[in-house]
Protein backbone atom coordinates (compact mmCIF):
# COMPACT_ATOMS: atom_id res chain seq x y z
CA UNK A 1 0.00 0.00 0.00
CA UNK A 2 1.32 3.49 -0.85
CA UNK A 3 2.15 6.04 1.74
CA UNK A 4 0.01 8.56 2.44
CA UNK A 5 1.49 12.25 2.18
CA UNK A 6 -0.06 14.99 3.98
CA UNK A 7 0.71 18.44 3.95
CA UNK A 8 1.24 20.98 7.08
CA UNK A 9 3.44 23.49 5.47
CA UNK A 10 5.63 23.32 2.24
CA UNK A 11 5.74 25.24 -1.14
CA UNK A 12 3.19 25.52 -3.65
CA UNK A 13 3.48 22.71 -5.69
CA UNK A 14 6.20 20.23 -3.69
CA UNK A 15 3.82 18.27 -2.14
CA UNK A 16 2.25 17.33 -5.88
CA UNK A 17 5.24 16.67 -7.06
CA UNK A 18 6.07 14.30 -4.28
CA UNK A 19 2.95 12.56 -4.61
CA UNK A 20 4.16 12.01 -8.13
CA UNK A 21 7.67 11.35 -7.42
CA UNK A 22 7.36 8.46 -4.56
CA UNK A 23 4.97 7.26 -5.70
CA UNK A 24 1.87 8.07 -2.97
CA UNK A 25 -1.40 8.82 -1.93
CA UNK A 26 -2.30 13.06 -1.04
CA UNK A 27 -4.10 12.82 2.31
CA UNK A 28 -6.18 15.36 3.42
CA UNK A 29 -5.69 16.80 6.88
CA UNK A 30 -8.58 19.48 7.99
CA UNK A 31 -6.88 22.52 9.66
CA UNK A 32 -7.89 26.14 11.49
CA UNK A 33 -7.85 27.70 14.64
CA UNK A 34 -10.34 28.44 17.05
CA UNK A 35 -10.95 31.91 18.08
CA UNK A 36 -8.41 31.94 21.26
CA UNK A 37 -5.42 30.83 18.41
CA UNK A 38 -5.62 27.40 19.44
CA UNK A 39 -5.26 24.45 16.64
CA UNK A 40 -8.14 22.53 15.00
CA UNK A 41 -7.08 18.98 13.18
CA UNK A 42 -9.26 16.47 11.51
CA UNK A 43 -7.63 13.34 10.03
CA UNK A 44 -10.41 13.22 6.91
CA UNK A 45 -8.09 10.05 5.06
CA UNK A 46 -7.92 7.14 7.43
CA UNK A 47 -4.52 6.48 8.75
CA UNK A 48 -4.66 2.89 10.07
CA UNK A 49 -1.99 0.65 8.49
CA UNK A 50 -0.83 3.49 6.38
CA UNK A 51 2.88 4.79 5.96
CA UNK A 52 2.25 8.45 7.17
CA UNK A 53 4.43 11.27 5.49
CA UNK A 54 4.49 14.76 7.23
CA UNK A 55 5.45 17.16 4.65
CA UNK A 56 6.15 20.35 6.86
CA UNK A 57 9.26 22.85 6.20
CA UNK A 58 9.92 24.11 9.85
CA UNK A 59 10.98 27.82 8.61
CA UNK A 60 9.67 30.34 11.22
CA UNK A 61 8.70 26.95 13.50
CA UNK A 62 7.11 28.02 16.51
CA UNK A 63 3.89 28.58 15.10
CA UNK A 64 3.98 25.23 13.39
CA UNK A 65 5.13 22.61 16.30
CA UNK A 66 1.83 22.16 17.71
CA UNK A 67 0.01 21.25 14.49
CA UNK A 68 2.90 18.96 13.82
CA UNK A 69 3.31 17.56 16.96
CA UNK A 70 -0.76 16.68 17.41
CA UNK A 71 -0.78 15.22 14.02
CA UNK A 72 1.90 12.70 14.27
CA UNK A 73 0.48 11.80 17.64
CA UNK A 74 -2.82 11.23 16.30
CA UNK A 75 -2.12 9.59 13.54
CA UNK A 76 -0.19 6.94 16.12
CA UNK A 77 -2.93 6.98 17.85
CA UNK A 78 -4.98 5.91 14.98
CA UNK A 79 -2.82 3.22 14.08
CA UNK A 80 -0.79 4.53 11.24
CA UNK A 81 2.18 1.78 10.76
CA UNK A 82 5.01 4.70 10.79
CA UNK A 83 5.12 8.22 10.67
CA UNK A 84 8.13 10.24 8.91
CA UNK A 85 8.94 13.59 8.96
CA UNK A 86 10.01 15.69 5.70
CA UNK A 87 11.23 18.73 7.26
CA UNK A 88 12.63 20.09 3.42
CA UNK A 89 14.11 23.17 6.48
CA UNK A 90 14.52 22.11 9.69
CA UNK A 91 14.34 24.82 12.18
CA UNK A 92 16.79 25.19 15.36
CA UNK A 93 20.14 23.70 14.16
CA UNK A 94 21.91 26.90 14.94
CA UNK A 95 22.10 26.93 19.38
CA UNK A 96 23.97 23.66 19.15
CA UNK A 97 26.37 24.39 22.36
CA UNK A 98 26.42 26.89 25.54
CA UNK A 99 28.25 29.51 24.20
CA UNK A 100 27.76 31.72 27.36
CA UNK A 101 26.43 30.39 30.57
CA UNK A 102 22.71 29.39 31.34
CA UNK A 103 22.62 29.31 27.13
CA UNK A 104 19.57 26.84 26.54
CA UNK A 105 21.09 24.46 23.67
CA UNK A 106 18.01 24.40 21.57
CA UNK A 107 19.10 21.97 18.99
CA UNK A 108 19.39 19.10 21.30
CA UNK A 109 15.76 19.98 23.06
CA UNK A 110 14.20 20.49 19.83
CA UNK A 111 15.79 16.99 17.97
CA UNK A 112 14.46 15.38 21.48
CA UNK A 113 10.96 16.63 20.86
CA UNK A 114 10.35 15.73 17.60
CA UNK A 115 12.70 12.30 18.26
CA UNK A 116 9.53 11.02 20.69
CA UNK A 117 6.83 12.22 18.24
CA UNK A 118 8.07 10.37 14.08
CA UNK A 119 10.16 7.24 13.39
CA UNK A 120 12.47 9.14 10.76
CA UNK A 121 13.07 12.41 9.14
CA UNK A 122 14.09 13.83 6.08
CA UNK A 123 15.78 16.93 5.40
CA UNK A 124 17.81 19.31 3.12
CA UNK A 125 21.09 20.65 3.85
CA UNK A 126 20.70 21.25 7.58
CA UNK A 127 22.76 23.69 9.36
CA UNK A 128 25.78 21.12 10.33
CA UNK A 129 28.46 22.78 12.37
CA UNK A 130 29.73 22.00 15.99
CA UNK A 131 27.09 18.73 15.42
CA UNK A 132 28.51 17.09 12.95
CA UNK A 133 25.46 14.73 11.53
CA UNK A 134 21.96 14.46 12.83
CA UNK A 135 22.57 11.19 14.22
CA UNK A 136 24.34 12.71 16.92
CA UNK A 137 21.10 14.23 18.47
CA UNK A 138 18.10 12.95 16.84
CA UNK A 139 17.21 9.41 18.18
CA UNK A 140 15.79 7.98 14.89
CA UNK A 141 17.06 7.34 11.48
CA UNK A 142 17.46 11.08 10.13
CA UNK A 143 18.58 11.22 6.12
CA UNK A 144 20.12 14.67 5.22
CA UNK A 145 19.90 15.51 1.60
CA UNK A 146 21.97 18.02 -0.11
CA UNK A 147 20.49 20.53 -2.88
CA UNK A 148 24.46 21.45 -4.21
CA UNK A 149 23.28 19.51 -7.74
CA UNK A 150 20.03 21.22 -8.35
CA UNK A 151 21.51 24.73 -7.87
CA UNK A 152 24.69 23.54 -10.16
CA UNK A 153 22.24 21.80 -12.80
CA UNK A 154 20.62 25.43 -12.09
CA UNK A 155 23.96 27.21 -12.67
CA UNK A 156 25.08 25.56 -15.25
CA UNK A 157 22.07 25.69 -17.15
CA UNK A 158 20.98 29.81 -16.30
CA UNK A 159 24.59 31.30 -16.25
CA UNK A 160 27.44 31.93 -18.65
CA UNK A 161 31.01 31.66 -17.61
CA UNK A 162 30.21 31.15 -13.59
CA UNK A 163 32.59 31.55 -11.02
CA UNK A 164 30.89 29.84 -7.34
CA UNK A 165 31.90 32.06 -4.83
CA UNK A 166 31.25 30.74 -0.70
CA UNK A 167 30.92 33.82 1.23
CA UNK A 168 32.42 31.75 4.18
CA UNK A 169 34.07 28.23 5.43
CA UNK A 170 30.66 26.78 6.13
CA UNK A 171 30.09 27.16 2.71
CA UNK A 172 32.66 24.70 1.46
CA UNK A 173 31.25 21.72 1.40
CA UNK A 174 28.44 23.18 -0.76
CA UNK A 175 30.88 25.15 -3.40
CA UNK A 176 33.03 22.63 -3.84
CA UNK A 177 30.71 20.07 -4.98
CA UNK A 178 28.62 22.55 -7.18
CA UNK A 179 31.53 23.72 -8.75
CA UNK A 180 32.76 19.87 -9.73
CA UNK A 181 29.29 19.41 -11.04
CA UNK A 182 28.87 22.89 -12.94
CA UNK A 183 32.69 22.15 -13.99
CA UNK A 184 33.60 25.64 -13.02
CA UNK A 185 36.30 27.73 -11.15
CA UNK A 186 35.48 28.33 -7.46
CA UNK A 187 37.20 30.65 -3.95
CA UNK A 188 35.72 30.75 -0.34
CA UNK A 189 36.22 33.93 1.36
CA UNK A 190 36.88 34.79 4.98
CA UNK A 191 33.74 35.80 7.13
CA UNK A 192 33.91 36.94 10.54
CA UNK A 193 30.60 37.14 12.38
CA UNK A 194 29.48 39.78 15.29
CA UNK A 195 26.10 39.23 15.72
CA UNK A 196 22.79 38.12 13.82
CA UNK A 197 22.84 41.45 11.74
CA UNK A 198 26.78 42.30 11.62
CA UNK A 199 29.23 40.52 9.82
CA UNK A 200 32.83 41.45 8.30
CA UNK A 201 33.79 39.14 4.81
CA UNK A 202 38.09 39.25 3.81
CA UNK A 203 37.48 39.83 0.08
CA UNK A 204 41.42 39.37 -1.17
CA UNK A 205 40.77 35.72 -2.24
CA UNK A 206 38.84 38.08 -4.93
CA UNK A 207 41.62 38.67 -6.50
CA UNK A 208 42.57 35.17 -7.65
CA UNK A 209 39.69 35.29 -9.98
CA UNK A 210 39.78 36.36 -13.90
CA UNK A 211 36.42 37.12 -15.88
CA UNK A 212 33.66 35.20 -15.47
CA UNK A 213 29.88 35.54 -13.87
CA UNK A 214 29.95 35.73 -9.96
CA UNK A 215 27.76 32.81 -8.34
CA UNK A 216 27.71 33.89 -4.67
CA UNK A 217 26.20 30.26 -2.62
CA UNK A 218 24.50 30.31 0.46
CA UNK A 219 22.47 27.77 2.51
CA UNK A 220 20.76 29.87 4.70
CA UNK A 221 19.73 33.56 4.08
CA UNK A 222 18.01 34.46 7.30
CA UNK A 223 19.18 38.72 7.86
CA UNK A 224 21.07 37.63 4.36
CA UNK A 225 23.96 40.08 6.26
CA UNK A 226 26.37 37.49 4.97
CA UNK A 227 25.20 37.73 1.03
CA UNK A 228 24.83 41.67 1.28
CA UNK A 229 28.36 42.13 1.88
CA UNK A 230 29.59 39.46 -0.48
CA UNK A 231 27.41 41.05 -3.02
CA UNK A 232 28.95 44.90 -2.06
CA UNK A 233 32.74 43.48 -1.80
CA UNK A 234 31.85 41.88 -5.56
CA UNK A 235 30.63 45.15 -7.10
CA UNK A 236 33.63 47.20 -5.13
CA UNK A 237 36.19 44.79 -7.03
CA UNK A 238 34.99 45.74 -9.93
CA UNK A 239 33.44 42.48 -11.29
CA UNK A 240 30.07 42.03 -12.76
CA UNK A 241 26.98 41.93 -10.53
CA UNK A 242 26.65 38.61 -8.80
CA UNK A 243 23.96 36.04 -9.00
CA UNK A 244 23.08 34.88 -5.53
CA UNK A 245 21.29 31.31 -5.23
CA UNK A 246 20.88 29.68 -1.69
CA UNK A 247 19.09 26.83 -0.50
CA UNK A 248 16.99 27.87 2.29
CA UNK A 249 15.06 31.63 1.72
CA UNK A 250 14.13 32.64 4.86
CA UNK A 251 14.94 36.01 4.79
CA UNK A 252 13.56 37.90 7.57
CA UNK A 253 11.90 41.08 7.67
CA UNK A 254 12.94 43.14 4.28
CA UNK A 255 16.49 41.30 4.33
CA UNK A 256 15.17 40.31 0.62
CA UNK A 257 14.47 43.61 -0.54
CA UNK A 258 18.09 44.78 0.75
CA UNK A 259 19.58 41.92 -0.89
CA UNK A 260 18.04 43.32 -4.32
CA UNK A 261 18.87 46.94 -3.40
CA UNK A 262 22.77 45.67 -2.35
CA UNK A 263 23.27 45.10 -6.47
CA UNK A 264 22.72 41.30 -7.02
CA UNK A 265 21.62 40.59 -10.67
CA UNK A 266 19.51 38.05 -9.80
CA UNK A 267 18.64 35.75 -6.44
CA UNK A 268 17.42 32.38 -6.63
CA UNK A 269 16.75 29.67 -3.76
CA UNK A 270 14.93 26.22 -3.88
CA UNK A 271 11.83 25.27 -3.08
CA UNK A 272 12.56 24.18 0.51
CA UNK A 273 11.19 27.24 1.81
CA UNK A 274 8.17 28.94 0.79
CA UNK A 275 9.39 32.40 -0.97
CA UNK A 276 9.38 34.50 -4.21
CA UNK A 277 12.78 33.39 -4.84
CA UNK A 278 12.13 30.46 -5.65
CA UNK A 279 13.17 28.82 -8.99
CA UNK A 280 14.88 25.49 -7.78
CA UNK A 281 12.97 22.22 -7.50
CA UNK A 282 13.82 19.88 -4.54
CA UNK A 283 11.40 17.34 -5.11
CA UNK A 284 13.25 14.72 -6.74
CA UNK A 285 15.59 15.16 -4.09
CA UNK A 286 13.19 14.67 -1.12
CA UNK A 287 11.64 11.55 -3.20
CA UNK A 288 15.12 10.02 -3.62
CA UNK A 289 15.78 10.34 0.78
CA UNK A 290 12.04 9.29 1.66
CA UNK A 291 12.41 5.98 -0.16
CA UNK A 292 15.73 5.80 1.48
CA UNK A 293 14.17 6.07 5.16
CA UNK A 294 11.26 4.13 4.21
CA UNK A 295 13.25 1.28 3.36
CA UNK A 296 15.04 1.52 6.69
CA UNK A 297 12.29 2.62 9.18
CA UNK A 298 10.28 0.78 11.96
CA UNK A 299 7.68 1.54 14.31
CA UNK A 300 9.22 2.22 17.48
CA UNK A 301 6.79 3.27 20.27
CA UNK A 302 7.84 5.82 21.68
CA UNK A 303 8.30 5.02 25.24
CA UNK A 304 10.82 2.57 24.22
CA UNK A 305 12.89 5.20 21.48
CA UNK A 306 16.06 5.79 23.57
CA UNK A 307 16.55 9.85 24.46
CA UNK A 308 19.55 11.28 22.16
Amino acid sequence: MKPLLFELSAAPGLAARLAERLPCDPGVLATRRFPDGETYLRFETPVEGRDVLLLCSLDRPDPKLASLCFAASAARERGARTIGLVAPYLAYMRQDSEFRPGEVVTSRLFARLLSQQVDWLVTIDPHLHRTRTLDAIYAMPAVAATAAEAIADWVRLNVADPIIIGPDEESRQWVDRIARRARTRSIVLTKERRGDYSVSIDGTALEQLGTGTPVLIDDIASSARTLIEAVELVARSGRQAPVCAVVHAIFAGKSFERLLRSGAAKVVSTNSVAHESNAIDVSEILASAIREALGSADPIPPKERPAP
